[in-house]
């Protein structure tokens, strides 16, 4: 309240007072902040404590829609133009190329440019080929682009007939055995204690497995899990290469941290080594890709790994309704599980909006159709088709709405096609510009233009892009859509960039591609409910949502199901403001209605029952302090006594001598006959595993086991670099030649 008998004053701009944008927009070529202090503007509270939090680790809960891009890249640029981080020094880490291009877009247009925001496989990658000379030698095997056909000649080689669907799934079991570390000969046990259905014969699919590693080492290539097991073994391996890129690199943030794999985790974990300089951010209520070994274990036990880490909690929902958002918290309500126990009760920030609506078709046709029409009248009022999009559970789903969509004139797209810069048509758009702005004035094209969009139709009316967009569907209309998007964009680019010239817009469309930050394409989306993650839309119809579909028939234990229900929960936060729900009593015209509506509808739609379920709102907003979260704060760790050399008492602080717990120069009363015994055996059980022997063991760890004789299991354990993982798969081997015993030969050769 002003002082009596004084004006009162304007309210500031604030993020209570519209100065806050949607969380996950922005003007498409904004201005960069002109200070530090300036790039926190706009944030709210929480926002703003992500983006301060620059020392020690920080763990981020954000919920769908809150906003997490924003916090986690303004954070970044805030470290970055405060001199606090420098820019090379820094690697984000995600999980598609999508969501890495969009996070160096943004730190672009923050004036954080120069930071690396890659993939987790983009960023091994990058290391094993620069590193590859200096610790394997010679050529590095060439990467495949698609394991199936691999897959396919090893099943061949096996004398094993696999369909199609067979040969797709076997393929996903060796994806998974790789990124849970799980080698051929401990699939079968693997996977009865992960609770997975094997496509086939489980002996059958780990000599498919074993073949298929054989295969790849006698034609030189390697996949993209080879990729990250490969460099994770030469990090642990030459610590002079982890010492390297530790130097290169000292703050990490790791997005969508809930779809971590246990070998992403070992990587990032060799990332950082001794030093806690992390963020990471996610929602366990979004983990769907469990089936490919992702867990949200390493997110919900952040705060037990690092307990001084600050934990922030983002749930003002900035995306959706509270109609929507309702719904999606309706959703977790009923859920269970160990994600449930940690999920966030999302608060809409956005004015009140239509409710979801439900519709019940007679069958599968009837309901695509239904769905066409009514996108048909939706864009007749003025909805951009882009802004619409049909979500289902299963590609096979997606036939029946593009013809239903093609049928009724309205353009579409499937996500999960090529990149937009990798399109024939854009490519050849790009030559021709770029051609335009080095050679323009002498081309007759671009005579009557008199600005840069005018120039930029001119150039493109010649790859086939008209002021009218082709009539029906298809490929034809599929490339005027691309060469619109470049036409809109150009558009853009020069109201935002006044005397912006065509060399400009090339040099624009350089960054963007290979940021991987691609215009909007005109067109209703047609998704996956599982490619569709990190996306939204205005409209979201989401379709099939019948049981045997949602939950799908093949999710049978508790916690199927339950991912399930948050894949749902994905799909309905895609929606901005109109949300469509609806399922089909039958498959085909004429069918027998025996469907009925996912049991996650049950008590949310109307005239259903709920079950029983949660009514305690969990996790709202805030932050947790560490003990180290203020920035002038010293970084306090948990007090370990010091490594030192059992030979002379000096304490270790090199890797190398710490495994083997002694200086370098100390004298070694390594047995060197158990050595070579050692190093014989553990060839075999390489060949055995398919992998370079420093993966069984490395020649530090085997020379520590050599030197210390151990006796016990106990014993053995406390030498650096025998994880339990292979204390429980090599322990008795190497007790056994300790102690001087043969090992009999069994029938797999070990």
């Amino acid at each position: 309240m002003p002082a009596c008998g004084q004006p009162a004053q304007p309210s500031p701009a604030t993020w209570q007072h519209g100065h806050v944008t949607a969380a996950t927009h922005s003007t498409l070529f904004p201005q960069a902040p002109e200070t530090a202090d300036a790039v926190l503007d706009g944030l709210d509270p929480e926002q703003r404590e992500v983006a301060t939090a620059l020392h020690g680790p920080v763990c981020v809960l954000a919920g769908a829609g809150t906003g997490k891009t924003r916090a986690i890249t303004h954070r970044i640029a805030y470290g970055v133009r405060a001199g606090i981080l420098q820019p090379s020094s820094v690697l984000a880490v995600t999980f598609t190329n999508r969501a890495a291009g969009e996070m160096r877009g943004r730190l672009r247009q923050l004036g954080a440019a120069g930071v690396q925001a890659r993939t987790f496989h983009s960023a091994a990658l990058r290391q094993l080929q620069y590193f590859w000379p200096k610790a394997i030698g010679g050529s590095m095997p060439r990467l495949v682009d698609r394991k199936i056909q691999l897959v396919a000649d090893a099943a061949a080689a096996c004398r094993i007939r696999l369909d199609r669907n067979e040969l797709r799934d076997v393929t996903a079991e060796i994806e998974w055995s790789k990124v849970t570390q799980t080698v051929p000969a401990d699939y079968a046990p693997a996977a009865v204690k992960a609770g997975r259905e094997a496509p086939r014969d489980p002996a059958e699919i780990a000599q498919i497995y074993n073949v298929y590693e054989d295969l790849k080492r006698d034609r030189s290539v390697m996949d993209f899990e080879d990729v990250l097991l490969l460099t994770v073994a030469i990090l642990q391996d030459r610590h002079d290469i982890a010492d390297q890129v530790r130097s290169q690199y000292q703050h990490f943030v790791v997005d969508e941290y809930q779809d971590v794999s246990p070998l992403q985790q070992r990587l990032l974990e060799l990332w950082l080594g001794e030093r806690d300089n992390l963020c990471v951010v996610g929602d366990a209520s979004q983990t769907i890709y469990s089936f490919t070994g992702a867990t949200p274990d390493h997110l919900l036990d952040f705060r037990t790994r690092h307990p001084g880490a600050t934990v922030v909690k983002l749930v003002r929902d900035y995306r959706s309704t509270p109609q929507v958002v309702h719904l999606a918290n309706g959703l977790l309500t009923q859920a269970s599980g160990r994600a449930a126990d940690h999920r966030l009760e999302l608060i809409s920030q956005r004015d009140a909006g239509p409710e979801p609506v439900y519709t019940e078709y007679t069958d599968e046709p009837a309901e695509a159709e239904g769905a066409a029409r009514r996108i048909r009248e939706l864009m007749a009022s003025g909805v951009p088709a882009s802004e619409i999009a049909i979500l289902f559970r299963t590609n096979s789903q997606s036939e029946s709405y593009e013809q239903a969509l093609a049928d009724a004139g309205v353009p579409y797209q499937l996500r999960g096609a090529e990149r937009f810069f990798d399109r024939p048509e854009v490519r050849k758009a790009g030559i021709a510009l770029r051609g335009a702005a080095r050679f323009g004035g002498n081309d007759t094209l671009l005579d009557d233009a008199v600005d840069l969009p005018s120039q930029v139709r001119a150039v493109l009316s010649g790859e086939g892009w008209t002021t009218e967009p082709p009539a029906g569907s298809g490929a034809v209309r599929e490339r005027w859509e691309s060469l619109a998007a470049l036409v809109n964009l150009a558009q853009d680019f020069a109201a935002a960039k006044t005397g912006a010239t065509l060399a400009d817009l090339v040099a624009e469309l350089d960054e963007r591609a290979n940021a991987q930050h691609a215009p909007t394409v005109q067109g209703v989306t047609l998704a996956s409910l599982h490619s569709a993650k990190g996306l939204e839309w205005d409209v979201v119809f989401l379709v099939g949502v019948a049981e045997g579909m949602m939950p799908i028939t093949y999710a049978r234990t508790d916690e199927q199901v339950e991912e399930e229900r948050r894949l749902l929960y994905v799909g309905v936060t895609r929606a901005r403001r109109h949300l469509h729900v609806s399922w089909a009593l039958t498959r085909a015209p004429g069918g027998r209605p025996n469907r009925r509506p996912s049991r996650f509808l049950d008590g949310l739609r109307p005239g259903s029952t709920a079950t029983a379920g949660r009514t305690a709102a969990r996790g709202s907003g805030g932050v947790e302090r560490g003990f180290h979260s203020r920035p002038d704060a010293a970084p306090r760790r948990t007090q370990r006594s010091p490594a030192r050399c059992r030979v002379c008492g000096r304490t270790l602080t090199d890797a190398g001598e710490m495994k083997l717990m002694r200086c370098e120069d100390c004298p070694s009363d390594m047995d060197e006959g158990l050595y070579e015994r050692l190093r014989e055996w553990r060839g075999v059980q390489a060949r055995l595993s398919g992998q370079p022997d420093f993966c069984v063991f490395t020649d530090k760890t085997l020379m520590a086991i050599a030197e210390t004789e151990p006796t016990t299991p106990d014993e053995l354990s406390r030498i650096p670099g025998v994880l339990k993982r292979k204390l429980d798969r090599y322990g008795d081997d190497v007790l056994a030649i300790c102690a001087g015993q043969e090992l009999e030969q069994g029938p797999d050769g070990e």
